[in-house]
């Protein structure tokens, strides 16, 4: 019997260093970590920084890997931690104002779950589906291609 596996969805964002290879690099270090590879990698796009102001721009893709059953989605999170800290992501964890607004700044590489199978799931440290999707051209946009919405 073969085993089953998991549709993980990810995004992915860059702006800052050499964008484009900060992203071939986080998706090669996704499949040595989940020891499968890529299934589907969208188009890139590049867009202002949202929710906050900078100068440099980022540089966006959605990928989709079939993983493991076995796999929860916060042993993918670590794994999507690890990497961004590997990348030269600094762990400063959520920031917020003092208005509660959360605080984004400049970053080499940001790995976000959107989707983990059927997973439904709201903790302090990870929602699934991502509450960003529908709000975010960058994130919609590359999904559905990867996901083939749009055919």
């Amino acid at each position: 019997m073969a085993p089953s596996t998991t549709d993980v969805c990810l995004s992915l964002g860059s702006n800052l260093g050499d964008r484009e290879k900060n992203l071939k690099e986080a998706i090669s270090l996704l499949e040595a970590a989940l020891e499968t590879p890529v299934a589907a990698v969208s188009s890139l796009i590049e867009t202002d920084a949202y929710g906050f102001e900078s100068e440099n721009r980022f540089l966006n893709c959605c990928v989709r890997f079939c993983v493991d059953g076995n796999l929860t989605p916060h042993s993918l999170l670590k794994i999507c931690k690890r990497i961004e800290r590997e990348l030269g992501r600094k762990d400063e964890g959520k920031v917020f104002d003092k208005h509660g607004s959360r605080i984004y700044r400049d970053r080499p590489i940001d790995i976000d779950i959107l989707c983990f199978g059927d997973v439904r799931m709201d903790t302090p440290e990870l929602t699934i589906p991502h509450p960003g999707i529908s709000k975010r051209d960058f994130v919609r946009i590359p999904l559905a291609e990867i996901m083939k919405i749009n055919e």
